[in-house]
């Protein structure tokens, strides 16, 4: 049970992150660093303090067929769904980003029904979609911002190829974690996830002007790569080992949520009856996902 409110704990807190990152990471883009240039940063700063983080850990032996689902789960989970996110945040309004971020807790009850087995439990089923439509309220009546989203349509078509990529992500991982330590595979899907990235951010990344950056780009782009990278998939990657992955993919449905609470302290969004009851009903929905049958222990 405490290992359950841990993953709980860890969920969320990898929750909160992505949510405030919406707004922070459109701040750098693409005025002071491109897309994928951002992309090296996150991931070559993440790669390396995973694998610090791997030295205070048993070293584990993998085998070596499991390498192939590593390398897909790098592919997925720390390459495709990165560049496609950056690059649809650019074009498009963090707002029209969440909206469609939110059919990712969709696909992966899909796939997780395909490809892990999990059973159609009622609860789950409705909780997936009262946490879907309240997330929809939330982001379709929520405040939207036109300026600095050059091509809204292409934005929006990157982000629901990111969210695709993401569940894609969780479905693999989940069945590795059944035989490895989480923090063990972590750092090598950081590391293949790595080879992919640098073809395709590495000129943008040189383009970056280090001494023209302001000293609050520089705090933004440190929050992307320590807390939106490292901790936050370290935090759900954690949340798996006690969770179910279609659990976790719920806790995206918060995400909204955290936007607009973010906004709210920044004074740039405003308290609405509308916004809270859409977030009771997010709140719900993800009760009701994360909710054990009774017949399990």
């Amino acid at each position: 049970m405490k290992g359950r409110i841990l993953a709980f704990l860890a969920a969320l807190g990898a929750t909160l992150i992505y949510g405030a990152n919406y707004s922070i990471a459109k701040d750098v883009m693409p005025l002071y660093v491109k897309p994928f240039g951002f992309i090296i940063l996150r991931v070559v700063g993440a790669c390396l303090l995973f694998w610090i983080l791997g030295l205070f850990v048993k070293k584990e032996k993998i085998d070596k067929k499991d390498f192939i689902p590593i390398f897909f789960a790098g592919l997925f989970g720390a390459a495709l769904n990165m560049l496609f996110f950056f690059k649809g945040l650019s074009l498009t309004t963090p707002i029209n980003a969440s909206v469609i971020m939110i059919v990712g807790p969709i696909l992966v009850f899909i796939l997780s029904i395909l490809f892990l087995k999990e059973r159609l439990v009622p609860h789950r089923i409705l909780g997936v979609l009262i946490g879907f439509i309240g997330a929809a309220i939330l982001v379709i009546y929520g405040k939207s911002e036109a300026e600095n989203a050059p091509n809204i349509v292409l934005g929006n078509l990157y982000i629901f190829i990111n969210a695709s990529c993401y569940a894609v992500y969780l479905i693999i991982i989940k069945k590795l974690l059944e035989k490895y330590h989480p923090f063990t595979l972590i750092k090598w899907v950081y590391l293949f996830g790595l080879f992919v990235v640098v073809p395709f951010g590495f000129s943008e990344f040189q383009e970056i002007e280090w001494a023209l950056l302001p000293e609050s780009i520089i705090y933004k782009i440190l929050f992307v790569v320590v807390f939106t990278t490292f901790f936050a998939y370290l935090f759900n990657i954690i949340a798996l080992t006690k969770l179910k992955t279609t659990t976790v993919a719920a806790f995206i449905y918060l995400q909204p949520v955290v936007t607009s609470i973010f906004a709210l302290i920044l004074g740039s969004d405003e308290l609405s009856t509308t916004k809270v009851t859409a977030s009771l009903i997010i709140f719900l929905g993800v009760y009701l996902v994360s909710k054990r049958p009774k017949q399990t222990a």
